[in-house]
């Protein structure tokens, strides 16, 4: 049965939760290390949109929202270290790798990119990194025993 408090305190569940030092260390050294792949990312797409992508129709802000985004991300990441913020980072990471795959393969809002224009290759290997440590990170978290909690603190406000 789907207990709402349970699946939220699950998502919010931090390194501090779990019971081995090496799991919470782990799980850190990926989150930082995550974060700063979507850093990267987020700075190519910046350099990019400067360099003249700010100007193409629609895909010009999307490179500037995910650069702004990633920043964002990565520092909420680092920051909070939530099992759903590793996730979210993940799916970021990833997303915007394939849309760069639709984009050379497809075309994307009406734009079609080449894999040998510069920093797409950078640009993959830098966002499917990050989606691969985060997803780790994400993945040891979730899997991680638990250190067993002696009172009913919870992150979630109960209802009395």
């Amino acid at each position: 049965m789907f207990n709402r408090e349970s699946a939220i305190r699950f998502l919010l569940r931090r390194p501090g939760a779990l019971n081995s030092w090496i799991a919470r260390l782990t799980v850190l050294v990926l989150a930082v290390t995550g974060a700063a792949f979507l850093v990267w990312s987020a700075v190519i797409h910046l350099m990019l949109w400067s360099d003249g992508y700010k100007d193409i129709s629609v895909i010009g802000p999307l490179f500037l929202v995910q650069a702004i985004a990633g920043i964002v991300i990565a520092l909420a990441i680092v920051a909070l270290r939530w099992l759903a913020m590793l996730a979210v980072g993940a799916a970021t990471g990833a997303a915007t790798a394939v849309g760069l795959l639709l984009s050379a393969y497809v075309g994307l809002f009406g734009y079609k990119e080449s894999l040998s224009v510069p920093y797409a290759a950078l640009s993959l290997a830098v966002e499917f990194t990050a989606a691969f440590v985060l997803l780790v990170a994400a993945c040891v978290l979730a899997l991680a025993r638990p250190a067993l909690v002696s009172s009913n603190s919870s992150p979630v406000p109960t209802r009395t």
